[in-house]
């Protein structure tokens, strides 16, 4: 196995670790559930708003107008996704039995997001370590760093769902694996297939979709959940963790 492609396994590993940690001890209360949703929210805007859409827009080749363009596609294919899935929003719900399967699929659609946020990201893990090996063992460490938390923002809520363990760690590991298949991916396919406009392309997407996901389905479920200001905190948090994991990804030259 070569060492870029390692590198990248382990980073993407890395949200097994947090994963772990949401599943640790009892099942999560009401409060600390919201906050956990509040977390994840706050994760996702930051990345989506400060690191992934800028990086897509600074990208050789890229116009305003097909970055935003891929940000709106994004934005509006989850939308229409989201009609598309029979459901009842979180602030439509009136029997308390009904919010577990409002908050499964929510955990679900989290997991997707994720992963379709690892996904660039393995490849971009990988391209880098290829071409600088000490450079990408910096990126690796760093992105590690900033999947922990993200592992803990899907298992979370999954086992709050369905208090099953395995399962809350199965969809975390799924998030995780995505990181890994993108780094196989680059692997099998590197050269000019795999360009820094395509990723730049996909990463603006995928912003627009954690973007959306972010405000139309994971806050107001926190503040369904408990209407007090624990999934405000929660956002504050998310925000300050990957602002500073964000700040390494700097230091290492991936941000």
């Amino acid at each position: 196995m070569s060492i870029p492609l390692l590198l990248t396994l382990l980073a993407g590993a890395a949200t097994f670790v947090g994963a772990i940690l949401g599943v640790l001890g009892q099942k999560p209360s009401n409060r600390m559930l919201a906050f956990a949703l509040g977390f994840a929210a706050g994760i996702m805007l930051l990345i989506s708003l400060m690191e992934m859409l800028p990086a897509a827009l600074n990208t050789q080749g890229m116009s305003p107008l097909m970055g935003y363009g891929m940000f709106l596609l994004g934005l509006l294919g989850y939308f229409a996704l989201d009609r598309c899935l029979p459901h009842q929003h979180p602030q439509d719900l009136m029997a308390a039995s009904q919010k577990p399967r409002s908050l499964r699929r929510t955990a679900i659609l989290l997991t997707l997001g994720i992963s379709l946020h690892n996904f660039p990201e393995g490849i971009a893990t990988f391209v880098t370590a290829s071409s600088d090996l000490e450079l990408g063992l910096g990126i690796a460490l760093a992105v590690a760093i900033h999947n922990i938390p993200e592992g803990l923002a899907v298992a979370g809520p999954m086992y709050a769902a369905t208090g099953s363990k395995a399962r809350a760690l199965f969809w975390a590991s799924v998030s995780g694996m995505a990181e890994i298949l993108g780094g196989l991916l680059a692997f099998m396919l590197l050269g000019p297939v795999i360009s820094p406009l395509v990723i730049a392309a996909i990463m603006a997407m995928v912003a627009g979709i954690m973007v959306a996901l972010s405000v139309d389905e994971l806050m107001p479920l926190a503040r369904d959940i408990d209407p007090h200001n624990n999934p405000s905190y929660g956002v504050l948090c998310g925000m300050t963790v990957m602002g500073f994991s964000l700040t390494l990804l700097e230091s290492s030259g991936i941000g």
